[in-house]
């Protein structure tokens, strides 16, 4: 049996060998280090060079990673499904990077109608895993996002509207603590740790190495992508507008609108998407899009799983994402369309070939959603602050090099921030709210503090219970930081 070469001597790497890890651990001359690398989903993540990657395959592996990395004093950061687009997010310069891919697994549980998922774990792949039992879990709507993220964020899902977001179907977490510790955290043991697990981000408190959530019966729903013209984006407005009010009359409807720019389309259109989670085909709440007269449509009855498989944002761009939340008001939606118009023209101006990608994206965020979340037990998200219903704004530029990034990020910070004070100066005063989405959020905004005094007391009060060291507000350098808030 040929020796197993040695690898290059590492330093920042070391402990995790002593530890054990020497199997698990990728270093820059390793083929899988590469490969995980060019895993990201955007090319802005990716960007960071780590010194080593951990991969361990187990809730022990991942202890015995931290252990180590904390007792040598050695900077991390720590990736699911590697699809947050900043820089600095996931991934790490010159330090240790552990990649949870490896823990990967779902399982469902007839008995308690439950699904334990892993963090590595690919929205797709729970999907699939769980329509073999007619079962769905308030999940990501992208297959590709992972796991760990878009719970830890909140997560806006298709069942929003009936169970609140992807945390509120949390039944319990298993995290790994700065001290290698392994705890649970649900309604009766650890409950503090529980709550602000739920909106508080990645990489405040722990590493969670299981989610057990509320299994939902669903085999198949309604839904698909379809596309209209931009000529068409005031009567879109209109319906979006009327839809979102009207979301407590039909809580399986969901709905997307952007207004998007695209290469095969050489212009911007209006694209949606609808999923009827109760398998409704052309329920009525859909009935003002049914009326307009559509470029091309792929809706269909399927199954949440298919449409994970389907619908998928492409990869290898570079990345900007800013996010807003305001008021239902066709006025704060048709500036935000027309300030994109203006972006558009001017990434035409600057990208020749016109291979850019953006996002005029809106999503329903009505009191429905707050309430269901209180209901559930509360979450540290603060948005049951809003008394109005709202919409969830998302500006994007993908595009295809670090020097059209260069250019596109301030002009979209420029956009979000003229929206912003569009809505916030409307009659009344109300037309902003105070909460920023952190799974949207691009790393300059605000994103804990939005979520109010209260909240941002309760998570401090919990990270300082359950990371006394506060490892991971100065070790593990990415996500939203609250040692960073000055509230």
């Amino acid at each position: 049996m040929a020796a197993v070469a040695p690898k290059p001597h590492v330093s920042q790497a070391e402990c995790l060998i002593q530890a054990g890890l020497r199997s698990q651990v990728l270093v820059p001359d390793d083929a899988d280090y590469d490969a995980r690398q060019d895993s990201y989903w955007s090319n802005t993540a990716k960007t960071l060079k780590p010194a080593a990657i951990v991969c361990p395959r187990t809730t022990a592996e991942v202890a015995a990673a931290v252990k180590a990395l904390v007792a040598a004093g050695q900077p991390f950061a720590i990736r699911s499904g590697g699809h947050t687009n900043w820089a600095g997010s996931n991934n790490i310069d010159g330090g240790v990077t552990i990649d949870l891919s490896q823990l990967n697994t779902t399982v469902y549980d007839a008995a308690s109608e439950t699904a334990t998922i892993e963090p590595g774990a690919r929205w797709k792949e729970v999907y699939a895993e769980l329509h073999k039992h007619g079962r769905v879990v308030a999940g990501g709507r992208e297959g590709n996002v992972g796991v760990a993220g878009l719970i830890l964020g909140g997560g806006n899902t298709f069942f929003t509207a009936r169970t609140g977001f992807a945390c509120d179907n949390v039944v319990s977490y298993e995290v790994v603590l700065a001290d290698g510790s392994i705890v649970t955290a649900d309604a009766t043991t650890s409950p503090d740790l529980f709550r602000a697990l739920k909106g508080a981000g990645p990489g405040n408190f722990g590493i969670v190495t299981k989610f057990t959530m509320t299994a939902i019966p669903c085999d198949t729903v309604w839904g698909g992508m379809t596309f209209f013209p931009k000529q068409l984006i005031p009567s879109a407005i209109d319906a979006f507008v009327d839809f979102t009010d009207k979301v407590e009359k039909d809580p399986s409807a969901n709905l997307v609108c952007i207004f998007t720019h695209m290469p095969d389309f050489k212009d911007i259109v209006i694209a949606t998407l609808y999923a009827h989670v109760a398998g409704v085909p052309r329920a009525p709440a859909y009935e003002k899009w049914l009326a307009l007269p559509e470029m091309m449509n792929t809706i269909k009855t399927t199954s949440v799983s298919e449409m994970a498989f389907e619908y998928n944002i492409p990869t290898h761009y570079h990345n900007t994402w800013f996010t807003l939340a305001f008021k239902n008001d066709a006025r704060i939606i048709a500036h935000a369309s027309a300030l994109h118009d203006t972006l558009v023209a001017e990434l035409q101006a600057f990208i020749s070939d016109s291979d850019f990608i953006t996002q005029c994206l809106f999503q329903p965020l009505p009191t429905l959603y707050a309430a269901n979340s209180v209901a559930a037990g509360g979450n540290v998200m603060g948005l049951e602050r809003n008394g109005a219903n709202g919409v969830l704004f998302l500006a994007t530029v993908m595009v295809r090099t670090p020097e059209q990034e260069a250019f596109a990020y301030p002009r979209a910070k420029a956009w979000t921030q003229a929206v912003k004070e569009f809505a916030a100066g409307l009659e009344g005063g109300d037309g902003l709210f105070e909460w920023t989405y952190l799974n949207y959020a691009d790393k300059s905004q605000e994103v804990l503090q939005s979520y109010g005094e209260e909240n941002v007391k309760r998570i401090r009060e919990v990270a300082a219970r359950y990371d006394p060291g506060q490892v991971f507000q100065t070790l593990c350098p990415g996500g939203f930081k609250v040692v960073d808030v000055k509230v």
